[in-house]
């Protein structure tokens, strides 16, 4: 059994000096639709302004594949190549902790893979991606994460939990692995019950494990959440699932030990439906808000977007307690749903945390109240004018 240590303490001096991790240049080769882009910024918060459809988000899609997984619009990979071009192809500089990254990764059109590398060494997969850094996000699909299919809350939670325990991705693919053989086995003729029950007791280790650090997380996120360091609406955050309750209740031996029987007792059950009725996999994360115990998915479209960005704040200011160093953020069309008092306080808080924040939106005056040392970019199809790039005030 594999369960993460606690996280430490967020509450540690704020003023202590924190590292930080920030896109420094980004080139780009027939992605999405740049046929070429060699973009050279600062370590500062960058702001991409223009039209919509210019190519704002595909700019901040493509620095999300410098993290683990398939980027913030989980697209395949060969929908990220140029119309008439491709396939794809990602360099980046990265200022981090550890000193200037080169991390390159480009699509394999033989193989239909994606290939990484950093420092001209070869990853063997893009989990290696975690240790190095974390990249946070929020975009206007996850406007509606509150009233959308449990699926898409149980993403955005492994996701906030990978930016602080790296072996997360790890144990959610090693239960969903063993869940598929088992119900491949299960659909069999005579299935072997002493592989049936190896395959459970995988899956029993592997849910303890992702469902511990999501406990975790959250246990400490609130706490973070409760410090009020940021001036949006509270959310009261929690996880339900059987496997979580629990964990609440008994020691995580006799929690694998129950979700054993229990996937035994169920197995002519989850044959016949072909689906796994017990596991972390059909857990959710729930979400109030903290001063009313409101359902944030009867709350008003403005206030989930606060409470959205109230988790990502909270969550780049514990990874850079726990971790030492700052994420980066990417918040495409943050300023949506947001009124000018909630807009400011969103650039405050921005400042105050110092991280690299990248920004899209159709008016720069939407980010007047950011830190002067803003670096504005205006995106035109796919086009970046030279004479339009640098720091600058919005006009």
């Amino acid at each position: 059994m594999t369960v993460p240590p606690t996280i430490a303490n967020p509450q540690v001096s704020a003023t202590r000096a924190l590292a930080k991790a920030a896109v420094t240049r980004i080139k780009l080769r027939d992605f999405r639709n740049y046929p070429r882009l060699d973009l050279t910024v600062g370590d500062g918060p960058v702001v991409l302004t223009g039209s919509n459809g210019a190519g704002k988000t595909n700019l901040i899609e493509a620095i999300s594949m410098l993290a683990p997984g398939t980027g913030l619009r989980r697209a395949k990979l060969d929908e990220m190549d140029r119309i008439g071009g491709g396939p794809w192809q990602i360099e980046a500089e990265i200022s981090s902790p550890d000193g200037v990254l080169e991390i390159k990764t480009k699509r394999d059109a033989l193989k239909d893979r994606r290939l990484i590398a950093v420092n001209d060494k070869n990853l063997g997969s893009s989990g290696g991606l975690a240790d190095l850094m974390a990249i946070l996000w929020l975009t206007p699909a996850l406007d509606r994460l509150f009233v959308e299919a449990g699926s898409s809350r149980r993403r955005f939670l492994d996701r906030l939990v990978l930016a602080v325990t790296s072996s997360h991705a790890t144990q959610v693919r090693a239960f969903e692995k063993a869940m598929r053989e088992r119900l491949k086995l299960l659909r069999g003729h005579k299935p072997d019950p002493a592989w049936l029950s190896l395959l459970e007791r995988q899956m029993a280790e592997a849910a303890v494990a992702v469902a511990a650090a999501r406990l975790d997380l959250i246990q400490h996120l609130q706490a973070m959440i409760d410090l009020k360091l940021d001036p949006f609406d509270r959310p009261k955050l929690m996880v339900k699932g059987e496997v979580e309750t629990w964990l609440g209740e008994l020691p995580a031996l006799d929690v694998e030990e129950r979700i054993c029987k229990r996937l035994a007792a169920d197995r002519a059950r989850d044959a016949e439906y072909g689906a796994t009725a017990l596991g972390t996999h059909r857990s959710d994360l729930t979400v109030f808000d903290y001063a009313t115990m409101e359902p944030a998915a009867n709350c008003s479209t403005g206030r989930q977007k606060a409470l959205l960005i109230a988790i990502i704040l909270a969550e780049a200011r514990l990874r850079a307690r726990l971790r030492g160093a700052l994420p980066i953020l990417l918040l495409d069309e943050i300023t949506a749903h947001l009124d000018a008092q909630k807009r400011a306080a969103l650039m405050a808080s921005l400042d105050a945390i110092g991280a690299q924040a990248w920004l899209t939106g159709t008016e720069p005056g939407l980010f007047a109240d950011l830190t002067p040392k803003r670096h504005y970019v205006t995106v035109d199809d796919g086009q970046i004018s030279p004479n339009r790039i640098g720091v600058q005030s919005p006009s």
